[in-house]
C-alpha cells in the first residue's frame, strides 16, 4: 500500500456478519497509516494469518473470554499452525474490542497505540504481514460491538 493510500482509510461502524471483511480492511489501513507515519513499511495481508485471527475473534465472542490464550489452552502458535501458517521469523498478536464509536477501526487502533505492549507490536519493523479477524459482538455480550484480532508475522 503506498503511503498516500494509507491516509485515506474508510470509516466504518460496528460490523455485521456481512461487513466484517470490510471492517478488517479498514483496521489494516489504520495500522498501515500508523506504520507509515513512523517511517515503517506497510503490512501486507496474509490469508493464513487472517484465518487464524477470524477464528480467534469469533471464539472470544462465542465463548465469552478475552485473552491471548483460549479457555481450552489454545495459544497463538497453535492457532497459526491450525490455519496453515508456516512459522516466520517472529509473530505477534493484538486483540481488542469496543462498542459504539469505540468499535470503529480508528478507535481500535488508537487504543492499541495508547498501550505500550500493543504499540510495540504494531511498530515492530520486522513484521511484514498481518491477518485481521473481526467478529460482530463482544466477549462481554455487549451489542453494537466489534472484537478484533490482529496476527502479525515477520
Amino acid at each position: 500500500m503506498p503511503a498516500a493510500a494509507a491516509l485515506a482509510c474508510e470509516s466504518v461502524g460496528s460490523p455485521s456478519a456481512g461487513s466484517a471483511l470490510r471492517h478488517a480492511r479498514a483496521v489494516r489501513c489504520e495500522l498501515n497509516q500508523e506504520r507509515v507515519s513512523h517511517g515503517l513499511r506497510t503490512l501486507r495481508n496474509d490469508e493464513s494469518l487472517a484465518l487464524a485471527a477470524r477464528r480467534f475473534s469469533g471464539a472470544m465472542v462465542r465463548q465469552r473470554f478475552f485473552d491471548h490464550v483460549s479457555p481450552d489452552g489454545s495459544t497463538l502458535g497453535k492457532r497459526l499452525s491450525a490455519a496453515g501458517f508456516r512459522m516466520a521469523r517472529g509473530v505477534g498478536e493484538t486483540i481488542g474490542w469496543g462498542s459504539g464509536t469505540l468499535a470503529r477501526p480508528a478507535a481500535i487502533v488508537a487504543a492499541w497505540m495508547a498501550s505500550p505492549p500493543h504499540r510495540a507490536i504494531i511498530l515492530d519493523a520486522s513484521f511484514h504481514a498481518v491477518g485481521l479477524g473481526v467478529a460482530p459482538g463482544s466477549p462481554a455480550g455487549v451489542g453494537g460491538a466489534a472484537t478484533v484480532t490482529a496476527d502479525f508475522a515477520g
